[in-house]
């Protein structure tokens, strides 16, 4: 699907998604006609999504993220879709996953101390429908956090 052209593109374009087209084309080598027409038939096929802007919540003061393993009552038919729906409308929760297995889904939840992450967790968290189970990990440290594919 994809040619040596198309990976050189993807692969810079991974590296600095800001950059200028100019500059992408010359980094991969590439006419920079050749490039706009290679970016476009990429996005129309469904390759590129869209690019997307980076906050760093820490810089912006929420010092603590905790990963929550929910599993649900799952003996109500609507409990993923009543718990999905939510989930969604509390502000702090930053990633929303489901899964196949004990554990149905996973949120991510960002606060800016232990305190605000407390009242976070009875009034907003505990409140959500069909809870069962709910196992709180907090992150320590982040090793790698990448999307980039090896292209």
């Amino acid at each position: 699907m994809l040619d040596d052209s198309d990976k050189r593109l993807l692969r810079h374009l991974q590296a600095d998604p800001a950059q200028p087209v100019g500059t992408l084309a010359e980094a991969a080598h590439l006419p920079l006609a050749t490039a706009y027409k290679r970016l476009d038939r990429l996005k129309a096929d469904g390759v590129l999504l869209g690019q997307h802007t980076v906050i760093d919540w820490q810089a912006l003061g929420y010092a603590v993220e905790v990963s929550l393993r929910i599993t649900l009552d799952k003996t109500n038919s609507r409990a993923f879709d009543d718990f999905i729906e939510a989930a969604r409308d509390v502000a702090e929760v930053i990633e929303i996953q489901t899964f196949l297995g004990r554990v149905d889904a996973r949120l991510k939840i960002i606060a800016r101390d232990l305190s605000e992450y407390q009242k976070i967790y009875r009034n907003r968290i505990l409140t959500l429908p069909h809870i069962a189970d709910i196992e709180a990990l907090m992150q320590v440290a982040t090793i790698k956090n990448s999307q980039a594919l090896p292209l």
